[in-house]
């Protein structure tokens, strides 16, 4: 990577920028505006795109907004050691993809299975009893990874794209400062 591009990385990964595909060109956007200017996903197919959309949003209000969707789908779509998916902390074995695909498709499975939906065609209410019994893994037949780690991986992955923006931090009124320095020398 020559210096102006590593320069312009660097600047978009300071606003939360990610690289997207848009129209065959890779292109710096924040998760929120590959979501509002509609941009192709790689890997998710639609059905587990609304059911990643509806379910980081059932977690924290505004992650279909922010775009939970596309920060998702961007990240299972990079070598697995480039991801800043929550998973990838929790040691979820690459590819990321398969954790997703298995955990979107339990919790569409549970849902049909106890509700007669899918999980993105539940009423808000039914959403937020479907997700607490996930999170006490108190869903007969789950077929997938656990509930509660499904429930903590897509929590993580929804409070990263809402709050650890700078919009994030402003929402919550904490002062963003990404070039903290130590006072103390260790």
């Amino acid at each position: 990577m020559d210096e102006i591009q590593r320069r312009a990385f660097m600047k978009g990964a300071a606003i939360g920028a990610l690289a997207f595909s848009v129209g065959g060109a890779e292109v710096m956007l924040t998760p929120r505006q590959a979501q509002a200017q509609n941009v192709p996903l790689r890997t998710l197919t639609p059905e587990q795109a609304a059911t990643l959309g509806a379910m980081g949003e059932a977690l924290v209000p505004g992650a279909k907004d922010a775009g939970v969707v596309n920060f998702v789908d961007q990240q299972i779509s990079v070598p697995p050691e480039q991801a800043l998916l929550q998973a990838r902390i929790l040691n979820v074995r690459p590819p990321f993809a398969d954790f997703y695909r298995a955990a979107l498709g339990a919790i569409d499975g549970a849902s049909d299975k106890t509700k007669g939906r899918k999980f993105a065609q539940l009423s808000p209410d039914d959403q937020h009893d479907f997700v607490a019994a996930m999170r006490l893994n108190k869903i007969d037949g789950w077929q997938g990874p656990p509930g509660p780690f499904v429930f903590t991986v897509l929590r993580s992955d929804a409070v990263d794209v809402v709050y650890g923006t700078m919009e994030g931090y402003a929402a919550l009124g904490v002062p963003y400062m990404p070039h903290i320095a130590p006072t103390q020398k260790w």
